[in-house]
């Protein structure tokens, strides 16, 4: 079975629609968002590669911007399609993110790549996914790289939920360094922050941030969910107060890097 199986199994049998709907789902997004909309200025164009079921593209087209939305998974743009509300400026074209050619380069002032790295495991095929954004970038464009990260996956799979002995059973870890490994099988390639540091420096861009979307947040999940409004608001101010701070963002199940085609 290749990759595109692989994950066409998954995403036919996973609520993608509602994974940023709960309390610690809506960390994540909430942090996204309000990185994306740090830089939004009137008139932008944006396009979200692998934009699964279309949650910011379709907030962001409801607040006027212009999106063109690529998206792999077959399933993902039926539903996709069936949240467009009429009128809506957004697109949806079904494609890869290591092959943008049906898209102009110099094109978009944002462009969001918030989950294709999820799912690369080659360095050539993650060079080509980031070469991809970057050339449909306009000069002085924005672009967000959304990854996962190996050591929340360790911690909160292995070590809390006691699956630590099995991953390492499956080669899935170095037990001197703790770095981990992911096969198309696997669904997800996990990162550190050097890795992810090294792909970037292949390219002429300048880093803006670097933020842990969602934090600890995962590895207390259950808690954040029973989380009154009152401590809930308190969380995220306090997520949102630290989620840049580097000796943190390892942590987190998910990170984000944000930089500027120079």
């Amino acid at each position: 079975m290749d990759t595109y199986n692989y994950l066409k199994k998954y995403y036919e049998n996973y609520d993608e629609d509602a994974r940023l709907i709960s309390k610690h789902g809506m960390v994540e997004y909430i942090t996204t968002m309000k990185y994306i909309e740090k830089y939004l200025k009137p008139g932008m164009r944006i396009i979200e590669i692998g934009a699964a079921t279309g949650r910011y593209s379709h907030t962001l087209a409801q607040k006027g911007y212009r999106v063109d939305a690529v998206e792999l998974m077959e399933h993902n743009i039926n539903i996709f399609k069936q949240n467009t509300i009429e009128g809506e400026p957004v697109t949806i074209t079904q494609g890869n993110a290591v092959d943008l050619s049906g898209f102009d380069s110099d094109t978009y002032d944002i462009t969001l790549l918030l989950g294709p790295m999820y799912h690369l495991f080659t360095t050539e095929d993650k060079l080509k996914a980031l070469s991809e954004a970057i050339r449909v970038t306009k000069k002085g464009g924005l672009i967000f790289s959304a990854y996962c990260m190996g050591d929340a996956s360790v911690l909160l799979y292995g070590f809390i939920r006691g699956e630590i002995y099995n991953i390492i059973e499956q080669c899935l870890l170095d037990t001197e360094t703790f770095d981990t490994f992911s096969n198309p099988w696997d669904i997800f390639e996990l990162h550190r922050k050097e890795d992810i540091d090294k792909l970037r420096a292949e390219f002429p861009v300048t880093q803006l941030h670097f933020v842990a979307t969602d934090g600890y947040t995962h590895h207390m999940r259950d808690r954040v969910d029973q989380m009154d409004d009152r401590m809930y608001k308190l969380y995220l101010k306090y997520h949102l107060a630290t989620c840049e701070r580097q000796d943190m963002v390892g942590y987190s199940n998910h990170t984000l890097d944000i930089f500027r085609k120079d």
